[in-house]
């Protein structure tokens, strides 16, 4: 079942997709710096959230059902943690992708959206505030950034590339495998950055700035649209076994494809 045979056009869902992405991203520049800090909570440990997310998620949603009437949503502020699954499409939101870079004032966040269909995921948007891009893919139609299309780097060998990661945040029990793979790469890359967004971290791999990403416990709404931009730029999107299960399960590599596997061979410690 594709989405042009229902009620929308992939088109009418890509330009909704946008302007949601560009609104929300306005509303979290209008407010940098300007927020009440006691305003923020705390979801878990390390685990931040604010008035923003919450408006920034609200403004998001609401275009989003103009645009698409009918709709599910599976969003980090308003869903629960285990959702079931959809029928029909599925907007998958991440409102604000970098809340603790938000709260201390560090320009690396951004705005995630991706629609799924019957468990494909069929577009993904993400607008990264810092430097004002937008990056947004179509499934089979490519991967651009701000209008010109991006590819993904063609380093080939590990001890060349450059890789990102995000620091683990609530799984500590696993920690010390963590740091065992980080040391890894450590020693046989040119360098690992930690920016703080999943969604850029991806899109950065996307367009050939990052040359891999790997992290673990992460949520459908951090990587779900930046899957879709890594995979029509040419890339590689899998969990730590090689397999499909990134979206949910918690553990995702995203590379040029060239480094896939020799970075799946050194992330196998964190494997489930």
């Amino acid at each position: 079942m594709a989405l042009e045979s229902m009620t929308v056009s992939l088109d009418v869902a890509l330009e909704a997709a946008c302007r949601a992405a560009r609104q929300a991203g306005a509303l979290i520049r209008a407010a940098w710096g300007r927020f009440d800090p006691e305003t923020v909570a705390e979801k878990s440990v390390h685990d931040l959230v604010t008035e923003i997310d919450r408006e920034a998620e609200a403004l998001i949603l609401t275009l989003l059902e103009e645009a698409v009437p009918g709709g599910v949503f599976l969003a980090e502020e308003s869903t629960p943690q285990t959702p079931s699954p959809a029928r029909g499409p599925r907007w998958i939101v991440d409102p604000l992708d970098g809340t603790t870079n938000f709260v201390h004032g560090v320009p690396a966040c951004s705005v995630s959206i991706a629609l799924e269909l019957e468990g494909q995921l069929l577009l993904g948007v993400v607008y990264e505030l810092g430097q004002d891009e937008l990056f947004w893919a179509v499934r089979g139609r490519g991967a651009y950034r701000n209008g010109q299309p991006i590819r993904v780097s063609r380093v080939r060998r590990l001890e060349r590339a450059l890789l990102a990661t995000g620091f683990p945040y609530r799984e500590f029990d696993r920690l010390d495998a963590y740091l065992a793979v980080l040391r890894h790469f450590m020693l046989n890359t040119q360098g690992i950055r930690r920016p703080g967004s999943a969604a850029m971290d991806l899109c950065y791999v996307a367009c050939g700035r990052f040359d891999g990403f790997w992290e673990l416990g992460l949520s459908p709404w951090d990587v779900a649209a930046g899957a879709v931009i890594v995979e029509e730029a040419g890339g590689r999107v899998t969990d730590f076994s090689g397999g499909t299960d990134y979206l949910f399960g918690r553990q995702i590599v995203a590379t040029n494809g060239l480094v896939h596997e020799a970075m799946l061979q050194a992330v196998a410690p964190l494997r489930s």
